[in-house]
Parts: C-alpha cells; structure tokens; sequence
C-alpha cells in the first residue's frame, strides 16, 4: 500500500537541495548569524511582496503576535477580539500581555470570525481585533475595518497560514494596521527552524517592535534600555533559506490551489464537506480542510490505508481548560464547537501527483463503501 503522509517536507527539500545548501554555507562562512544581511534582505523582499513599508523579522509567529499586541500598547485590562477556532498561540499572547481575549463565533464556510457579531463582543475595554486568515483564506477584512475604524480599534491580521493570499487585489499582510507570519517547517512558507516576521506600514510601531525584539534597546546602544523587552530574532540561517523560498512560493502556492480544485471535483457528491473558496480572494489552503459527520471514524479508515489526516482544531480555545476561568460554557459559540468535531484535513502539498490526489479520494469511497 503506497502511503501518502498530510505533508512531505523532505519532497520540496529536494528541489531546492542545491540552492539551500550554497545559501546555508554562505552564511556560516560569513560569521555573522543573528539580525544580519540575511535578515535584513529578507525583511525588506517580505515587505515589499506584501505590499507594505516594513517587515520585522523575530523568532517565531507567536512572538510576532505578542511584541506587537505589546509595541501596540495592548495591556492588563484590555480586551482583544480574536476567533476560536485557531491554533493556542492566537489567544495566548493576548493573555500574556494580561489582556482578556473576547471569542467571537465563526463564519460557517470560511471560518474566519462572523463579523456581524463584532458590536455585540464590543465593550468600552476593547482595544483591537485579531482576525485570523484561517487555513490561507483572508477573513472579511473591509468589514473588520469599517468596524474597527468607527470604534478605534487597532486591527492585527494574523496571517501565519496565509502568506501569499490576496484579498480584493491585495496581499495579506497589508490589509489592517499591522499582520504577523509564522515560518514554522509546515507553512507555505517555511524554514528550517521556527521564524516569524510582522508586516507594517506605521514607523512608530516598526521601531517599538524592533526594540522590543532586543531586549527592549534604545536607540542608544545596545546597552541602552527604554523597555522591558524580549530576546526575539530571526537567524541568518532562516532568513537565508528562506529568501530562496519565496522566490518559488507563488508557483507553489498555485498548485497547491490546482490540487485544492481536483479534490473539489473528485469528492463531490460524497458526504463530505469540501472547503469553500470566496470569489474576491485567493485561498492558498495551507490546509484542505474538509467536514464529515463520520470524522473519528474517518480519520481512523484513513490512517488504516496509510493516508496521513489532521485534526484541526479538536477544542475550540473558548472550551480549553486554561480558558475556564472566562466563563464560557459549552453552546456559546456553536459553530465552532460543531466544525472542532466535524473537520479534519487530507493530505496537500506542492509536489504531490494526481496519482496521490486519486489514492486519497479512492480511501475516502472505500470508507464509505
């Protein structure tokens, strides 16, 4: 039985073997390995592929979220508006600043948060909204806007999975005052190691950021303190491999929405779920994210015919044990509690053939046989 794993990391490797290993080479021979000419390229090449002013290259997506909820003056007693259904980090940070999130329930078939219940989760503590471009897809972001503009509110995209979509002709990452992007191995863009990096136009808040990400430095000197900060920043060994990265992603990002589009047609008429795509933006599905009332059972059928699933995301952040203490039982937001249970991911990746696609959907028919 020929095994088709959720993601083959070692597949794309291997067509860029020889650029990664010149580019990795370069940098040790350079000795310089921490915020250099690497990052610094790279800052520069992310940000005027997003389309914005800054880039600011720090350690790790959850770090871009939280030194700039942090340079954004995001604190104890504020609240921050964000989607349950997302990977921890999303909220996380949020507490970590001693901030509260605020869960608002999900759109049905994007995922993204239902912006008709943001006034309703509005108190006169809320400070910002952290839309999350989930699974590749932008969320509604004109609409985010209006509402955050109206009520001035700071608006931070959280574009980990979406590096690359546009939405209504504009990148992700440029659509609100301030986006972050995860590098983790699994992203469409991913290193060898964990990076992250903020997007920006404000020059105010690309320098709080900066100084944050060095232990809060002023201008000064590097022994020169203006803040409590944060020991965040990109290698040069990241930034190099992925500065070779990005030059394919859009050819990458294409196939994987080509093989979103097989799997679209050879599922249909199965009683599954398949993703669903917004005419006025481009999904780039970081993950295939599809819906089955049979999911455990699925999974297991799956698993046993050697194709590789995920479950994202099995509890809902509202409902997580550390959450308790907010007070939200189960049913306050149905929605995401009935896609937690219900979706799972199959198998998607650049380099996979048409071969694969058909071995997948051929275990997804024998399940239901």
């Amino acid at each position: 039985m020929r095994k088709t794993p959720l993601l083959d990391l070692k597949a794309q490797y291997r067509t860029i073997r020889r650029e990664v290993e010149q580019a990795v080479m370069g940098v040790l021979e350079s000795g310089r390995y921490i915020l250099g000419p690497e990052v610094e390229a790279f800052e520069q090449e992310v940000a005027r592929f997003t389309g914005t002013r800054y880039g600011i290259g720090v350690a790790n997506g959850t770090d871009a979220l939280l030194l700039t909820l942090d340079a954004a003056g995001i604190g104890p007693g504020d609240e921050v508006i964000t989607s349950p259904f997302t990977f921890f980090a999303t909220a996380e940070v949020i507490s970590r600043l001693g901030a509260k999130p605020v869960f608002v329930d999900i759109d049905p078939n994007t995922y993204n948060l239902d912006v008709s219940q943001l006034e309703a989760k509005r108190t006169e503590k809320t400070r910002a909204i952290v839309p999350v471009h989930i699974f590749g897809q932008p969320a509604d972001m004109d609409e985010i806007n209006r509402f955050a503009e109206a009520c001035g509110l700071f608006v931070l995209e959280d574009a980990a999975q979406a590096f690359g979509s546009d939405y209504k002709g504009r990148k992700a990452g440029s659509l609100g005052h301030a986006a972050t992007f995860s590098f983790f191995p699994t992203k469409n863009l991913g290193g060898y190691g964990d990076g992250g990096m903020v997007v920006t136009d404000n020059e105010e808040l690309t320098a709080g950021i900066r100084s944050l990400r060095v232990h809060g430095r002023s201008h000064r000197s590097k022994y020169h303190n203006a803040r409590i900060g944060y020991n965040s920043r990109l290698d040069e060994l990241q930034a190099a491999v992925l500065r070779i990265k990005l030059k394919y992603l859009e050819s990458w990002n294409r196939a994987r929405r080509e093989k979103a589009r097989l799997y679209d047609r050879m599922l249909k008429g199965l009683p599954v779920v398949t993703p669903t795509a917004r005419e006025d933006r481009t999904h780039i599905y970081h993950l295939y994210i599809v819906q089955s009332e049979d999911r455990d059972a699925l999974l297991k059928g799956l698993q046993e015919r050697g194709i590789g699933v995920g479950s994202y995301y099995p509890v809902p952040l509202h409902l997580q044990e550390v959450y308790r203490d907010l007070g939200y039982q189960e049913g306050d937001l149905p929605r995401a509690e009935a896609i937690s249970k219900r979706s799972f991911a199959l198998p998607l990746y650049p380099e996979m053939d048409e071969e694969m696609l058909q071995g997948v959907v051929e275990a997804v028919k024998a399940f239901y046989r």
